[in-house]
């Protein structure tokens, strides 16, 4: 790191759980956040500032006038522009020395699975099951931990699902699967039809980007196989322990 660097990021590097040493790692690291909505905006925004070298934002759709209640990488300026490439140009002004990859497009298996073999960590930050569960099988098969929340109304939720094996890591960790089984028919609900409590949004997003930044650090305890859940209106967090299924046919071991 230059002197600019070591000043820019001197707030992370005064932890001691971080350092120069862990702050290296960020400046190393690609993150792959796949939506650019209302959980990837400050996800994205937080990753950029915290120096995640590479990041690389997938999004087909363009900004509309009621995003802007809630998905703060855009404005008034940006409507009708795709999502992706007006990330790009937020994550740009916070942090211009980051690479930034914009991609205006729906990822199908084949772009997903190129896509995550080139990540360090995924940020699931999408609404609907289809992709969730696409970008799932993706980063277990390529072993790359992933970070996914979701908010609907006053509700919020957030868990870490890391395929890895080694030192410290548990090999009865579940995969997004587990949780909710690919084969089980789930009506995915619109924040047009149900509506969304903009600050929720923020909540968890950030969450999102804190639980990357700890995996591509090397540090503290992730959520995985633990699924924390929000109800925004009480504030009230509850923590769920999740495990492994044995028969999932994502994770399971032939």
């Amino acid at each position: 790191m230059d002197d600019s660097q070591l000043l820019r990021y001197s707030r992370h590097i005064l932890l001691d759980e971080i350092g120069i040493e862990g702050q290296q790692k960020l400046l190393d690291a690609r993150a792959l956040v796949i939506g650019a909505g209302g959980l990837g905006s400050p996800a994205a925004m937080y990753l950029a500032s915290a120096g995640v070298g590479r990041l690389t934002i997938v999004d087909n759709d363009t900004v509309d006038l009621t995003n802007l209640q809630r998905q703060i990488a855009h404005n008034m300026a940006r409507v009708g522009l795709p999502k992706a490439e007006s990330a790009r140009a937020t994550l740009a002004a916070i942090n211009p020395a980051i690479q930034i990859e914009a991609l205006v497009e729906r990822a199908d298996d084949a772009r997903l699975a190129e896509l995550v073999s080139r990540a360090d960590v995924v940020l699931d930050c999408t609404d609907n099951f289809a992709t969730r569960h696409a970008v799932n099988r993706a980063c277990v098969a390529h072993g790359v931990p992933l970070v996914s929340g979701a908010v609907i109304r006053f509700d919020g939720q957030v868990s870490v699902f890391d395929p890895r094996g080694g030192a410290g890591r548990s090999a009865d960790l579940p995969c997004y699967s587990c949780l909710f089984p690919q084969d089980q028919p789930f009506e995915d609900v619109a924040c047009s039809t149900m509506g969304v409590f903009a600050p929720l949004v923020g909540v968890v997003g950030a969450m999102q980007a804190a639980e990357a930044l700890k995996l591509l650090m090397g540090i503290g305890e992730p959520l995985a196989g633990r699924l924390l859940l929000l109800d925004g209106l009480r504030m009230d967090w509850t923590c769920i322990k999740i495990g492994r299924n044995d028969a999932c046919p994502v994770c399971a071991q032939p």
